[in-house]
């Protein structure tokens, strides 16, 4: 069932979105080489505490941290560890935050190591890209399916693969709501966009293949050919007739300058 949010409940996911949006900011200064991604867990899991949330991730469907740290060739659910960040590398930081009063928020940016190779770039510039065409279209009386068909040609039409196991979803009092938001499928197909409706859309796109494995841990997704994966996601709020991006990439963008993607 989709649950459509009164003005209150926006305001309320805003807030916890800030959170997130800040504690990606925070974790942008301490991305470099040499730094453990357990070590960026704890900062997170500080940070999101201090501003007066929970971590949304920490023990939801048994995880084990507090945000998901996914290097090079995995997509998405990386849990952190003590491997060191290295010169070239890149890494999604998913992030979530819940509220006093049970709200989530949820986003992810993918971060640059040191010099990373051109091609990895242009994965990065493109995926980040893809996300806000397919913002674009969430506009009450299209479908969910305008979202990822709009995704999926903008990624394939310059040569990337769009992973097809994970998506994005409805999100409010729960991580996860309905509708799913897959980013693929075709046009006009899916749920009707109604104003009120809450969202996270999340493009995780291929320099390779778009096929995919979950490691003996039943968390870590990487590809199945190890090329690398980026991942960008916003939550939303379809709100007075157009999409209200409820998170924020601004604070990355103020510690990182002309390093941001």
């Amino acid at each position: 069932m989709i649950y459509l949010k009164a003005e209150e409940e926006i305001e309320l996911l805003r807030e916890a979105d800030l959170v997130v949006a800040r504690t990606l900011g925070e974790l942008a200064k301490w991305v470099a080489p040499g730094i453990t991604t357990r070590k960026l867990d704890k900062i997170a899991d500080e940070f999101i505490r201090d501003n007066g949330c929970k971590p949304g991730f920490l023990g939801l469907y048994g995880f084990p941290a507090s945000v998901c740290i996914s290097v090079n060739e995995v997509v998405v659910h990386g849990i952190p560890s003590g491997y060191e960040l290295r010169d070239g590398d890149i890494v999604s930081i998913d992030c979530g935050a819940v509220t006093p009063d049970g709200f989530n928020g949820d986003s992810a940016y993918t971060y640059m190591v040191g010099e990373v190779a051109d091609e990895v770039k242009q994965l990065l510039i493109t995926t980040k890209a893809s996300l806000y065409e397919g913002i674009a279209k969430a506009v009450p009386g299209n479908r969910i399916g305008d979202i990822g068909n709009t995704i999926q040609t903008y990624c394939e039409k310059r040569g990337y693969s769009v992973v097809r196991e994970m998506c994005g979803h409805g999100v409010g009092r729960k991580l996860h709501e309905d509708p799913e938001v897959p980013n693929y499928g075709r046009r006009g197909t899916g749920p009707m966009i109604k104003n009120g409706m809450c969202i996270a859309i999340e493009p995780m796109i291929n320099l390779g293949s778009k096929n995919v494995v979950t490691e003996a841990d039943k968390w870590t997704t990487r590809t199945r050919d190890r090329k690398p994966a980026a991942h960008f996601e916003h939550s939303i709020a379809i709100h007075n007739g157009k999409p209200d991006i409820l998170s924020s990439f601004d604070y990355i963008k103020e510690v990182l300058g002309e390093r941001f993607i």
